[in-house]
């Protein structure tokens, strides 16, 4: 599918979702709530039996922490070490359009991707224990993308707003209720961070954080390939940074979606939450955080006291 048939698929399933009632555009599948514009209890039940590689390009992200960007940077990265040039990779990034996450799509698509020559790269927003098992079977490298809570939710909202998946009337002080019990698509995000704790230890396993990469992203960038294996120089990675930054995935790869684009790349900003949240919700999110995952490793990695208090 080309660019500009995927944007026709997107923008029309765009339409058809603002016109389905509000309690019709999600659904519950196994105790999490899922967006029935991009999937479907089908392809979630087809995720399980879905057959890994070892050499697999995997990244795992809770939604709206990264996922769009630094899935393009892992494109960028294959390209750069030489193993497909960037016709080859496009036409590779077609056949898994408009759904390029796992669990999006029909069931359909797992064929697709078992006819892709590897290496794959595959993205989803899934939690561990809702992974194809074969992932670790294979024991293949998974980077794992974090973002700050607050920027987290502020970001969530403004997509389930543009995507309609939420009402028009919903406000930011509504949504954010729901965002700390976890009653928004995907699940809780406490709850990811709890359960991707557990392999903190593990080898094929690299975690990073939004902040981190947008701190220094040539030195995050290195870290990266080299988890991979990715093969590059200095100067492709800085060429990289270039054409990943926020303003180039902005100006050039949101077109691509059409309205969607529009949604997906907005701010790309760290800190946006203080403009957003009230004193209150500060003390609720700071209380959540403290009593829920600071002390494991991975809240521990996200800075929380330099990235979520003024």
């Amino acid at each position: 599918m080309d660019p500009k048939e995927m944007n026709e698929v997107l923008d029309e399933k765009l339409e058809e979702n603002e016109k389905t009632a509000l309690s019709d555009r999600t659904f519950m599948y196994d105790g999490v709530l899922y967006p029935k514009m991009v999937t479907c209890p089908e392809t979630l039940k087809r995720v399980c039996t879905f057959r890994a590689r070892g050499d697999d390009v995997i990244l795992v992200a809770y939604p709206k922490t990264g996922s769009n960007w630094v899935g393009q940077i892992l494109t960028q990265l294959e390209v750069a070490s030489g193993k497909y040039d960037e016709d080859e990779q496009k036409q590779r990034q077609e056949k898994m359009s408009p759904y390029p996450f796992l669990e999006f799509g029909d069931p359909g698509k797992f064929e697709k991707l078992e006819e892709l020559p590897s290496r794959r790269v595959i993205k989803t927003h899934l939690i561990p224990q809702k992974l194809p098992k074969s992932f670790f079977e294979k024991k293949a490298k998974i980077l794992v993308l974090f973002r700050n809570p607050k920027d987290t939710a502020v970001s969530f909202f403004h997509f389930a707003k543009g995507m309609q998946l939420i009402s028009d009337q919903e406000t930011w002080d509504e949504f954010f209720e729901d965002f700390i019990i976890g009653k928004v698509a995907y699940g809780s995000y406490f709850d990811h961070i709890l359960e991707w704790n557990k392999y903190m230890d593990n080898s094929n396993i690299f975690f990073i954080t939004y902040e981190e990469i947008k701190e220094n992203a040539a030195l995050a960038l290195k870290k990266i390939a080299e988890f991979f294996d990715f093969s590059v120089t200095e100067e492709e990675i800085e060429t990289i940074v270039q054409k990943t930054s926020f303003e180039t995935m902005k100006n050039n790869v949101a077109k691509s979606y059409g309205k969607v684009g529009q949604i997906l790349f907005r701010k790309g900003i760290v800190g946006d939450w203080m403009s957003v949240f009230s004193e209150s919700q500060n003390e609720k999110m700071d209380r959540k955080f403290e009593e829920s995952v600071a002390k494991t490793k991975l809240g521990i990695m996200l800075k929380y006291e330099l990235y979520c208090k003024n």
